[in-house]
């Protein structure tokens, strides 16, 4: 294992986690978006919620499902280990479509990440729903990534 010296210390350097999985979820302690992934039944792939934590490193292209937190404006809006995950420009370079989830409490904040997440990437963003879910949201969200990668893959041939 590689170290860096960074300001005088010694920063041991994580070798990355990779996955392959086409759902890539970020999930904080309230375990929400957890709840409802795990709830599609696909293979998943999940940010580190620690910066301690190896890094996660996509290896084909994924959907994001990312929650808002709060703020104004979007200022806040989008999780750290988000933006750390997406400043991976392989990461960055395989995003193929972005899910938020939210909190209607939030108002014009509702599901933010996910809109300033795909305009920063140039993807679309493909679905939001409130907190974990309902069935509805779960039946929804599995058919439409159903049918997203499969007009992708027809567009890439």
């Amino acid at each position: 294992m590689a170290a860096l010296a960074v300001a005088g210390a010694q920063v041991a350097q994580v070798t990355p986690v990779t996955t392959q999985s086409q759902l890539i979820y970020f999930s904080s302690t309230s375990e929400n978006t957890s709840r409802f992934v795990a709830k599609l039944g696909r293979e998943l792939g999940r940010i580190p919620l620690h910066a301690k934590d190896a890094p996660l490193l996509a290896t084909r292209p994924f959907v994001l499902v990312v929650p808002t937190y709060g703020g104004t404006g979007g200022e806040g809006s989008v999780p750290k280990q988000v933006i750390r995950f997406l400043n991976n420009p392989q990461n960055r370079q395989l995003i193929r479509g972005v899910i938020g989830a939210g909190n209607t409490n939030f108002g014009d904040n509702y599901c933010m990440a996910a809109d300033i997440i795909a305009a920063k990437c140039h993807v679309p963003r493909l679905y939001r729903f409130e907190l974990m879910g309902t069935p509805e949201d779960v039946a929804r969200v599995n058919n439409g990534l159903d049918t997203f990668w499969t007009r992708l893959s027809q567009t890439q041939k």
